[in-house]
């Protein structure tokens, strides 16, 4: 097979296809696109990809030319990453109408909780009694007139 007609096949550039027959990696941007292209190359010349790949690895490890390209995202680490990947994975279509009948459910049965319970008693039965007691001799009715003072000129 030609590198024409692998290109045509695998819709890879020729350079590209030359570069990886040549050993030159410097071509490329990432080592990714190194191993997508020698999968797809090996696939179509019906050759066994593991071992392909394998044998790529080992000179790709010995290659100082091409380096893996860092990672555009920070290692996730805390509790904080791991809660939202969870909530993020969540049916909120099923799970919102879910927590709301939930929700709904727990404040009715407090309600009736409160409704029901025994303590009707009068809450002002045990109250102390206050600082101030009328005399005897009002009836309770009023309150008592403050007694006149005397004002000397």
């Amino acid at each position: 097979m030609t590198i024409g007609q692998l290109a045509e096949i695998t819709k890879i550039k020729t350079d590209h296809i030359r570069a990886l027959e040549s050993g030159d990696y410097k071509v490329f941007a990432a080592p990714v696109y190194i191993r997508g292209f020698v999968r797809n190359c090996g696939k179509v010349l019906k050759l066994e990809t593991g071992l392909l790949l394998a044998s790529l690895d080992r000179e790709l490890a010995e290659s100082s030319e091409i380096k893996e390209s860092p990672r555009l995202t920070p290692d996730a680490g805390g509790i904080l990453d791991l809660l939202m990947l969870q909530l993020s994975k969540v049916n909120w279509r099923v799970a919102l109408p879910v927590l709301t009948l939930t929700l709904a459910l727990l404040i009715a049965l407090a309600g009736y909780r409160i409704w029901r319970s025994p303590d009707h008693k009068d809450p002002l039965a045990n109250l102390e009694p206050a600082l101030y007691t009328s005399p005897g001799t009002q009836s309770g009715d009023t309150l008592p007139l403050p007694l006149p003072t005397t004002t000397k000129k």
